[in-house]
């Protein structure tokens, strides 16, 4: 009968190198994720290009207001840190159950300097009328919606939403509720 014993100095050095291959692949993942392109993660995702795109004519309030966006709900601030903004929404594209990249049912304003200045965009959709007709969550190139049940802050029946940071770039991610470079100071 064989009987293995394990010596401290055999499980250190396994534990040493079960460490070291973590940190090999934690430093290479993003290079993994981008692909064979080295600087590929720096290009902006598709849907942040086709939003910047589809929503560069309100840059300006002004414009966002005669197509029928209007301010709802003040400038959003978050609960720890960061902020949303203040949430230009079309009730007619939010009521209408459907989801085109280029028509986002919410512009967001960063309130400064007296004025206001685009940061991003929301996709919203009531969640019951979405499900009337899907049956799972909506996505838009590849990201998935988060849902928002009811009670929320905002008073509304439970939805699904998708931030895209597209004019102000988000530390934690594009796709990120809460964005630490967006403040509702200057307002």
């Amino acid at each position: 009968m064989t009987t293995r014993i394990n010596t401290p100095s055999h499980n250190s050095n396994t534990r040493i190198a079960r460490l070291a291959l973590l940190g090999l692949l934690t430093a290479a993942a993003p290079f993994l994720a981008a692909g064979d392109d080295p600087h590929q993660h720096n290009v902006p995702a598709k849907l942040v290009t086709a939003v910047r795109n589809a929503t560069q004519q309100y840059a300006n309030v002004n414009a966002a207001t005669a197509a029928f966006y209007q301010p709802l709900f003040g400038c959003v601030s978050g609960p720890d840190h960061g902020a949303m903004g203040v949430h230009y929404i079309n009730l007619a594209l939010y009521g209408d159950g459907v989801i085109d990249e280029s028509k986002p049912e919410a512009l967001i304003y960063e309130p400064s300097n007296g004025g206001m200045q685009l940061v991003g965009v929301e996709y919203i959709v009531d969640a019951a009328t979405w499900l009337a007709h899907h049956a799972s969550p909506p996505m838009l190139e590849g990201q998935a919606f988060q849902f928002v049940g009811s009670p929320n802050r905002y008073a509304l029946p439970a939805f699904f939403e998708l931030h895209v940071w597209a004019w102000r770039e988000n530390p934690a991610g594009a796709f990120v509720d809460w964005n630490n470079q967006v403040s509702c100071e200057g307002q």
